[in-house]
């Protein structure tokens, strides 16, 4: 798995390194706040880049998702279970950002044939 920033994020720390911290101290300190850990956070902030449809978001916190524990399955679904709030066409688009980063690793659908 590929967990090097992407360059957008790089050039953004280059240029804006005080800004850069200050957000970091901000994302460390909002973490701290209560009592979710890690894989929760995650996965909570995962479905938030679902929600404001950010690629690069959804392919990070997949990404770290992954790194803090969680499995395919949990990520498929903190993700399909924004479908009544986001909307299908975004959850699908969701999971292709996410399986972008999953490698494939989404398990198979079983098929049942409709009477």
């Amino acid at each position: 798995m590929n967990s090097k920033p992407s360059p957008q994020y790089l050039k953004f720390k280059q240029l804006y390194p005080d800004l850069f911290s200050a957000l970091e101290a901000m994302g460390k300190a909002a973490k701290q706040a209560g009592p979710l850990d890690e894989k929760q956070t995650q996965l909570v902030q995962l479905a938030g880049a679902a929600a404001s449809h950010s690629e690069g978001a959804v392919h990070s916190h997949t990404r770290r998702a992954l790194d803090a524990g969680a499995t395919v399955e949990e990520i498929c679904h903190a993700l399909i279970l924004l479908t009544s709030t986001i909307g299908f066409p975004s959850v699908m688009a969701a999971l292709s950002w996410a399986q972008d980063v999953m490698e494939g690793r989404i398990p198979p659908v079983e098929h049942t044939d409709s009477p």
